[in-house]
């Protein structure tokens, strides 16, 4: 609904309901926000190869709380999904097919190329999703050195993907880091 629907709106609900404009000013600041600044896009996004795109989305989905872009989808003439975009908080990623842009799956190279780190607000609760669902910890929960939980899962694929969420904010000068701190 556009500003100025909802103004004439408000005006008529704060007639018979002095509340109702406290509760109508929030929902009214928000669209035009809306209209004035609309949600600007990141502006990288990674694309990611799968063999199975379609598997790759319901897990995805199901296992690490992603959500499809549905306008982005990009159906071939047999059906098949030939790319889709999922967004995950004000992130997106791109999911194609194996071999795009010479992008190779790690279920086809054999070896994981990268990692893509998500921030989380609950990571223990995504951990327990994840699990839920049939994601492979690579590695478990626990706290790094700089202030962040993270755990590492991998994809139906073997894409690594790991989770954090940040604890608290350590300054630099205070982080101890070792060798191990990069092994699974």
């Amino acid at each position: 609904m556009k500003p100025t629907d909802l103004a004439k709106r408000l005006r008529q609900d704060a007639a018979f309901s002095p509340e109702a404009l406290d509760r109508g000013k929030a929902v009214l600041m928000a669209a035009i926000q809306n209209e004035v600044a609309p949600r600007r896009r990141p502006t990288i996004v990674p694309q990611v190869p799968y063999h199975d795109i379609a598997a790759a989305l319901a897990f995805l989905e199901r296992a690490f709380g992603f959500r499809e872009i549905a306008t982005a989808r990009v159906t071939a003439p047999d059906g098949r999904i030939g790319h889709a975009m999922l967004e995950f908080g004000d992130g997106r990623i791109g999911i194609g097919g194996q071999g795009g842009h010479g992008a190779q799956s790690p279920k086809s190279g054999g070896v994981e190329s990268q990692y893509i780190s998500v921030y989380v607000d609950d990571v223990d609760a995504h951990h327990a999703r994840a699990l839920a669902a049939g994601a492979r910890i690579a590695m478990g929960l626990r706290n790094q050195f700089w202030g962040d939980r993270t755990y590492e899962a991998l994809d139906l694929e073997g894409h690594r993907w790991r989770f954090h969420q940040v604890l608290r904010e350590v300054p630099q000068s205070e982080w101890r880091w070792s060798p191990e701190d990069d092994r699974s």
